[in-house]
């Protein structure tokens, strides 16, 4: 079976899957495992990677307006690679290329390859959606060797966190102009390690922040994954935040506990 893979989470399970052989499309945003960087690449982003963060998040908000895709399909790479089954999501318009561009490409493929469509809101759904990329390709096996091996770990935590006294409080923040919470699983992960996230909310989307909401949860760790972003990026754009009012007096700041992320 052929796979292609429009999603970097979905990369990812693949491979967990032990798949990573029949993996032969990704998305330009692919990076893990480092391998699949040689892959080719069937998506393409109508944002410019070089905008500041301010105009990134503009131009996004225009898109949707108008239902203009902020990725698309490279459909000659597609047609080419021929792929047996093809997974995307269309949990966040925002992430990924639009469905209903991914099924009527599909549409024009040869034997109109299956397209899986990965939703999950809840750590819980996420491994529910490894079983689901694991059923359709009959390996329904690696699929509870990958999620024994994921709940163990997530487990291992938990435990380690229990005997904490009291529960810090953490902001995962997912964008900085303007400041977005997080949402789905993260506030999950962040309480299953055993701290609160109080800008976001389990199972429900991230949404759009004001600065003082921020300021005033007084986070005592503060996580910055901005979607999409390395880790690099995302320090290009920290400079700024010394100029918001009263960041400098957050716990998590005048303590040195704010860590950046690859998002």
């Amino acid at each position: 079976m052929r796979i292609v893979s429009l999603l970097p989470s979905a990369t990812e399970i693949i491979c967990a899957l032990g798949l990573e052989d029949r993996l032969v499309g990704v998305t330009h945003e692919c990076d893990f495992p480092a391998s699949v960087q040689q892959l080719p690449k069937v998506t393409r982003t109508l944002i410019p990677t070089e905008a500041s963060s301010g105009d990134i998040d503009r131009l996004v908000r225009e898109r949707l307006q108008t239902d203009r895709a902020l990725y698309t399909l490279d459909l000659p790479v597609l047609q080419g690679l021929r792929p047996d089954l093809i997974v995307t999501q269309a949990l966040c318009d925002v992430c990924a290329v639009a469905e209903d561009e991914v099924r009527a490409a599909a549409c024009m493929l040869p034997g109109s390859p299956p397209v899986i469509n990965l939703e999950p809101t809840t750590f819980s759904e996420v491994l529910a959606s490894i079983c689901q990329v694991a059923a359709a390709v009959g390996v329904d096996r690696s699929a509870e060797e990958a999620i024994t091996g994921l709940t163990a770990r997530v487990a291992a935590v938990a435990t380690r966190t229990a005997g904490l006294q009291r529960q810090p409080r953490v902001a995962l923040l997912e964008w900085l102009e303007p400041p977005f919470s997080c949402g789905h699983w993260s506030p999950e992960l962040v309480r299953l390690a055993g701290g609160v996230e109080g800008l976001g909310h389990e199972g429900q989307p991230s949404r759009t922040l004001r600065w003082d909401e921020v300021l005033a949860w007084q986070p005592e760790g503060v996580f910055i994954a901005c979607c999409g972003f390395s880790v690099e990026r995302t320090l290009c754009d920290l400079p700024a935040l010394q100029f918001v009012p009263g960041w400098q007096d957050v716990p998590a700041v005048r303590f040195g506990r704010v860590y950046v992320k690859n998002g």
